[in-house]
């Protein structure tokens, strides 16, 4: 999208965020449930449900560093809605990247309007997510059959399709493969888990695979065992996007910290020149800008074509501290006002810790750095070029109708 249309996008997108979304917020909290029915017409009127998905399919085009700042805005709205857009849009972009032909053709269109949602069931109870995935998929003539359990499985209530990880072999390399599974194929059961400490309002589920059934054409990409590379290629665009969020909710608690620096007198004076707060301030000031360059040096090297796993992991590692840090220090700053229910600050420090685990553990991330530089990476080159996408289009498609109501709840 053109530098000018791109902003002015982008502040249509940044109004109605506070104008019609930000009001809602007291209701996720209380009722921890998102009301779709009011939620899903607002983010299809901001055309936001297919901002990383080609215009060709009626999506927005935008490139990473175009989507960051947006992904981050929504981050300082709400903690929930952020992650039901994130996993909405991140895995709308995987099969924009790695799907068929026929596959983006069937799901982008659908998932750019809201009609479809694409979920990743990654995680597992009982096993790790990389090649230990208990999950498995058998051939059978024509098709697949998948048994295995999979949770924390973000937008499982309303998802119509789930990017199932699943065995598929025993050889290293080529052990892993990836499924589209619609939510109503038989065998497939899908649970609610209980309702989390932050980023209220979104399901994270339970799914349990017991002989489900799919076509040999529902393998992501038509290929099998290449689940680990779309596998790897998926989570580093997903974690950068995580680091975005970081930025944001840090940012805010940030920006409302200086306000209530300011605000608050002690003694005749405005905390805010007392040198304890300034030194937090300062600290907070700090991380922000560090991890607002790392994202930006990430997303270039990404929309050049380069592989950022490193990049991407470090971060999302510096965003998890940062955020952290930040959120840390601005409780501190509000005192006990800011530690009641309906406070900002309140729900921002909750709201932060998803960070620590979405998309990978810190302990993860150190691994994946760890591993890249000591297979080569440069700095200057990231980690090597990326498969050439199907389309790099970005012409912005700004005409789509709002649509005032969900046909029926993305399903």
């Amino acid at each position: 999208m053109e530098a000018k249309d791109y902003l002015e996008f982008r502040k249509r997108l940044f109004d109605a965020l506070w104008h019609d979304v930000e009001p809602l917020v007291n209701e996720i909290e209380d009722r921890e449930h998102i009301p779709f029915d009011k939620i899903w017409p607002l983010f299809r009127g901001m055309s936001a449900l297919g901002l990383l998905i080609p215009t060709e399919f009626g999506g927005e085009g935008l490139s990473v560093a175009q989507y960051l700042p947006i992904i981050s805005e929504i981050s300082k709205v709400h903690g929930g809605v952020r992650a039901v857009v994130h996993v909405h849009n991140s895995f709308g972009h995987a099969v924009a990247e790695h799907g068929t032909d026929d596959q983006r053709l069937e799901l982008l269109p659908g998932v750019s309007r809201g009609d479809k949602s694409v979920a990743f069931a990654l995680t597992e109870p009982d096993h790790g997510t990389g090649i230990d995935t208990g999950t498995t998929a058998r051939r059978k003539g024509g098709d697949y059959i998948i048994d295995g359990r999979k949770w924390l499985i973000t937008n499982s209530n309303f998802a119509s399709h789930f990017l199932v990880v699943a065995r598929t072999g025993e050889d290293r390399a080529r052990a892993l493969s990836i499924f589209i599974v619609g939510r109503d194929t038989p065998g497939l059961q899908i649970e609610a888990l209980p309702e989390t400490m932050g980023a209220k309002g979104g399901e994270h589920g339970h799914l349990t695979f017991r002989g489900v059934r799919v076509p040999a054409d529902r393998v992501l990409g038509g290929q099998e065992g290449r689940g680990e590379e779309q596998l790897e290629a998926a989570l580093e665009i997903s974690r950068l996007l995580v680091a975005a969020s970081s930025l944001g909710t840090a940012e805010h608690a940030f920006e409302l910290s200086v306000a209530r620096s300011k605000e608050r007198i002690t003694f005749g004076r405005p905390i805010g020149e007392r040198q304890a707060i300034q030194r937090y301030l300062a600290e907070m000031a700090t991380d922000l800008y560090g991890l607002r360059t790392m994202l930006s040096d990430a997303a270039a090297k990404y929309d050049a074509g380069q592989r950022i796993a490193a990049e991407a992991s470090m971060a999302k590692l510096f965003g998890l501290e940062a955020v952290g840090r930040v959120t840390d220090r601005a409780l501190l700053i509000f005192g006990g006002i800011g530690y009641t229910r309906r406070h900002p600050i309140e729900r921002l420090y909750r709201d932060a810790r998803l960070n620590w685990l979405e998309e990978g553990t810190p302990t993860i991330m150190y691994m994946t750095i760890a591993r890249e530089f000591a297979n080569g990476h440069r700095w200057a080159e990231g980690g090597g070029r990326r498969a050439e996408p199907k389309d790099r289009s970005v012409t912005p498609s700004m005409n789509r109708p709002a649509g005032d109501e969900i046909t029926k709840e993305v399903k």
